[in-house]
């Protein structure tokens, strides 16, 4: 296994950034319980962290290396602060299309993996649960599916005012990453409005893969997102069980979640 962490300047966020990576290269196969994910290409899987989290985040609290090594997959797991990785529509702010677009670019140039939508996931944790439901939406050509952990599907509470009951965010600040409360629903900072914009242009459209602790203070409005997948005719699995919003759940259903992706 090769592992590091690199940095290199993103124009879209106008900066120096770093990501740290796993790449399945050099396993002993009696280490692997599935040998057969190493019948195929390695898969490529951008895994995101949460609020105030860092690109080492899955590495040293969770299972990037024991993922990469049981699934053939490169893991590249990226930071970006505190910004929902959403666009600003401005050079310097656009945290959406670095992980969409610019990211996987740079990846497919250095490394050779992203090398095509089959092949390339995403996933991440709260902050990185949204991060990756929305970005596959938003960029539904670069990924094929997503893998959405404990999710801060906050968008409705953002619409009204952002104030949600036991916010980690001050008001100003959520009004500062998602923009105006009175418009973001009907905006492509909304996964529901970007999920029925690809339907109605009948394009191709990821396949979502949701896990929420029953006693995580998200769990309602994960479970509202689900009702929204269910009404659209979506192609995606919803799965709760006892857990809060802790490394013990996430490093329990990512997993779960890479297992149903690769069927």
């Amino acid at each position: 296994m090769a592992s590091g962490r690199m940095e290199f300047h993103a124009d879209t966020i106008m900066q120096h950034t770093n990501f740290s990576f796993v790449l399945p290269n050099d396993f002993i196969m009696e280490e692997i319980k599935e040998p057969r994910h190493y019948d195929r290409p390695t898969k490529s899987l951008i895994l995101l962290h949460g609020l105030t989290g860092t690109d080492t985040d899955w590495l040293y609290g969770g299972v990037a290396q024991e993922m990469a090594k049981q699934y053939n997959l490169a893991v590249f797991m990226p930071t970006v602060g505190n910004f929902f990785y959403l666009d600003h529509g401005y050079e310097g702010g656009n945290f959406a299309s670095f992980i969409g677009e610019e990211l996987p670019e740079y990846i497919r140039d250095t490394f050779g993996y992203c090398i095509n939508r089959e092949d390339t996931m995403i996933a991440g944790l709260s902050m990185g649960g949204f991060g990756a439901i929305h970005t596959a939406l938003q960029f539904p050509d670069t990924f094929s599916s997503c893998v959405a952990l404990s999710s801060a599907l906050v968008i409705h509470e953002v619409a009204e005012l952002g104030r949600r009951k036991n916010s980690t965010m001050p008001v100003q600040m959520v009004r500062d990453v998602f923009g105006d409360p009175a418009t973001i629903l009907e905006s492509d900072r909304n996964p529901e409005y970007l999920y029925r914009g690809l339907k109605e242009e009948g394009k191709e459209i990821p396949r979502i893969y949701m896990a929420i602790g029953t006693e995580d203070s998200l769990y309602e409005v994960n479970c509202d997102f689900r009702r929204f997948l269910e009404n659209e005719g979506a192609d995606f699995f919803f799965e709760d069980g006892p857990g809060a919003h802790t490394w013990d759940f996430w490093n329990k259903y990512l997993p779960r979640g890479i297992e149903w992706m690769l069927k």
